[in-house]
């Protein structure tokens, strides 16, 4: 489980201009969850075969994180949230979904 809330965390992405560059986090957030939720429920063998479209993912989530933020940095908005996350993979796949519950909250 998460530790902590990751609200702070979300409310600064939200609150950035690049609704372009925000909806393609989202997007790679929602297919990461998806996976990882999968991936969870899955026999040994379905893991096994989740493992690479998985990682995939995750890695397209961090670059769209990193793609904001960068972006975010240039036009003089705060980036605390991604310097926040750092470079653990885990807590940024935590991140992911968060930003995923997120979503799915919102579309209600």
């Amino acid at each position: 489980m998460v530790s902590g809330s990751m609200e702070p965390l979300v409310g600064a992405v939200e609150r950035t201009a690049f609704g372009e560059l925000k909806g393609q986090l989202y997007r790679a957030a929602a297919r990461y969850a998806a996976l990882r939720a999968e991936w969870a429920l899955a026999d040994p063998a379905g893991r096994q075969a989740l493992d690479g479209p998985r990682r995939a993912a995750h890695d397209a989530f961090i670059d769209a994180c990193n793609i904001l933020s960068r972006n975010m940095a240039e036009r003089g908005e705060p980036v605390e949230w991604r310097r926040e996350l750092g470079e653990d993979r885990k807590k940024l796949g935590d991140f992911a979904c968060w930003l995923a519950l997120e979503l799915a909250l919102s579309a209600r």
